[in-house]
């Protein structure tokens, strides 16, 4: 009778384990389903454009839109913030993490710095701005407005710094910020729409028409910049192109490539909305280095250029798009360059091609 119960209760036990084991199975067969499905079906809703890409330290990603607020991505879904939640606009302009592990969001009515559960947010001009640049620090910079300075947080107060703008100078030129970059040194560089900037932590210099030599119709309308590994200032200009300072040599880089056409024609083909790949390297929204040390300029009008020191080479992002506009370029921790798109979607360069990634 024992031996029959202790047989009995063995194949008893042999079948539960063996349920058991079969149950775990199916829950991580169910798991894994579930997380493809949402890397399958969870797409990103923006279709406004992407103006700024971020990815932060825990590898998450933040896409800023032309105006749906932003939208944070951890790997399976996306979660969506507006003016509803906090923000100061849905224009978002730029996007920093902290050492803390804060994100810093620059829109287009102020800062907002979001904790991972609430939103701060910071009036776009002091009531009190400081004109000495020295009596503040802090590595956090931003867009303050069309107006003619720049935002900077030293860890407490968010203060506005006044550009040193020439004598006599056009009263209608904005001085909106349009780009901020950081060289090897230190400098910080900040493009406005009508110079560029720079600050080495104790000067701060000016580089407009004429220390630029620029001709008198090249007019300065300046949308982004970058400070290369070498040493070299790219200034992407909407009209004129690109300009490089290296050390103290200026060259009209567009031009020199012979990829700049008359300036006549350039603004015919606006008016008559005629915009296509003659219009060249013409206005160039976004700048940025990739790992292997080639230029990368977003064109408004004719996509995606690479300089590899030697060949300028214009690509296609995607002839399905109805716009070729490229709002920004990003290098991301792995070493992906991706490209933010007027149309909402955001693509990534496999070494040949593009391929969409949001």
């Amino acid at each position: 009778m024992n031996r029959k119960m202790n047989l009995i209760s063995l194949i008893f036990l042999i079948t539960v384990n063996f349920s058991c084991t079969e149950n775990k199975k199916i829950e991580k067969e169910t798991n894994k389903s579930v997380f493809l499905e949402n890397l399958q079906t969870d797409t990103l809703k923006f279709t406004s454009g992407i103006r700024a890409i971020f990815q932060d330290s825990k590898g998450d990603y933040w896409l800023g839109s032309h105006n749906e607020g932003i939208s944070h991505y951890d790997g399976k879904t996306f979660e969506y913030f507006t003016t509803n939640d906090g923000l100061a606009s849905n224009q978002i302009r730029s996007i920093q993490e902290d050492k803390n592990g804060i994100i810093w969001i620059g829109t287009a009515k102020g800062v907002c710095s979001y904790n991972r559960e609430n939103f701060t947010s910071y009036l776009s001009v002091s009531n009190s701005p400081k004109l000495d640049w020295n009596a503040t620090d802090g590595s956090l910079w931003f867009y303050a407005g069309e107006e003619d300075g720049i935002n900077r947080f030293d860890g407490i107060n968010m203060n506005y710094l006044i550009f040193p703008k020439p004598k006599n100078d056009n009263p209608n030129k904005s001085y909106g910020v349009t780009g901020i970059s950081k060289d090897k040194d230190g400098k910080v560089w900040i493009a406005t729409y009508s110079a560029l900037f720079n600050y080495d932590g104790k000067t701060t210099n000016i580089y407009n028409h004429k220390n630029l030599k620029l001709k008198d119709n090249e007019v300065l309308h300046i949308r982004s910049v970058l400070a290369d590994s070498k040493g070299r200032i790219w200034i992407g200009n909407n009209g004129i192109g690109v300009i490089r300072k290296s050390g103290d040599s200026i060259t009209h880089f567009s031009k020199e490539q012979g990829k700049l056409i008359p300036l006549n024609e350039f603004e015919a083909n606006i008016k008559s909305q005629q915009l296509d790949k003659n219009t060249g390297l013409q206005s160039v929204f976004a700048i940025e280095e990739d790992s292997e040390g080639n230029i990368w300029f977003g064109d408004r009008d004719s996509g995606a250029w690479k300089y590899d020191g030697k060949t300028l080479t214009n690509f296609t992002i995607d002839s399905e798009l109805s716009k070729s506009m490229i709002w920004t370029i990003y290098n991301d921790n792995s070493n992906n360059l991706l490209f933010g798109m007027a149309n909402g979607g955001v693509y990534r360069f496999n070494g040949k091609s593009f391929e969409k990634m949001f």
